[in-house]
């Protein structure tokens, strides 16, 4: 069975205990091994239900946090995690206005789902992720249109800890097998391009750890 990158979650997900239905998802987990690029199963709260070594790999410099590890909730990780941008590049415009509205299509499905309603909370007690998701949100899929918030064929930016890979771009392919769409899951694999050359491109320093606040493009909006 694949690995459950970046930490232990609290509760195993529940699976319909069938024997078909574990021997699929035992088979599956095999599948993913076989894989070169960092992939992750997820269920419609973006728990990380498996994931293989090449992802574990991709996030294994990642330091421990309470509710926010790449293999439990990739969600709470992108939006949360102190270190997210240092493995995630273009973090804010890139990665998290999209799973922003991730969320906000979930929550559009999924409204009293107690997970997806604390994931809204945690960002409504931060001023500047409150703005982002309210206002920072519309104007940005105004800008770039709808499609900007699919992650499938999405091109990222990477900055993988191999050297062999470095700064490089990952093609996002999400995939859901009828077996898996039946148990509410899906898959996203990052595949990995060509590293790309070094650029002057001056990044933004990282936040302190500890902060929470990881969105700061997004202004407060006057009043």
């Amino acid at each position: 069975m694949a690995h459950q990158a970046g930490g232990q979650r609290p509760a195993p997900r529940p699976v319909p205990d069938t024997c078909d239905t574990q021997a699929y998802l035992q088979d599956y987990g095999a599948l993913l091994e076989y894989m070169s690029c960092p992939s992750m199963v997820v269920d419609h709260q973006w728990n990380v239900v498996m994931a293989n070594r090449a992802f574990e790999a991709l996030f294994r410099g990642v330091g421990p946090h309470p509710t926010a590890m790449p293999g439990v909730n990739f969600l709470r990780f992108v939006l949360f995690h102190p270190d997210a941008g240092g493995i995630l590049g273009e973090h804010e415009a890139a990665w998290c206005l999209p799973m922003l509205a991730q969320l906000r299509t979930a929550l559009e499905f999924y409204g009293h789902d107690h997970e997806l309603q604390a994931v809204r909370r945690e960002i409504a007690q931060d001023p500047i992720m409150e703005a982002a998701y309210r206002h920072g949100l519309p104007h940005w899929i105004s800008a770039v249109g709808e499609a900007a918030t699919r992650l499938d064929g999405a091109v990222r930016l990477l900055h993988h800890p191999d050297p062999r890979h470095g700064r490089t771009e990952c093609r996002i392919v999400e995939e859901a097998p009828q077996p898996l769409r039946e148990l509410g899951y899906r898959r996203l694999t990052m595949v990995l391009r060509e590293p790309r050359r070094p650029t002057s491109t001056v990044r933004r320093p990282r936040r302190p750890r500890g902060t929470t606040s990881h969105l700061t493009a997004v202004p407060a909006p006057e009043g």
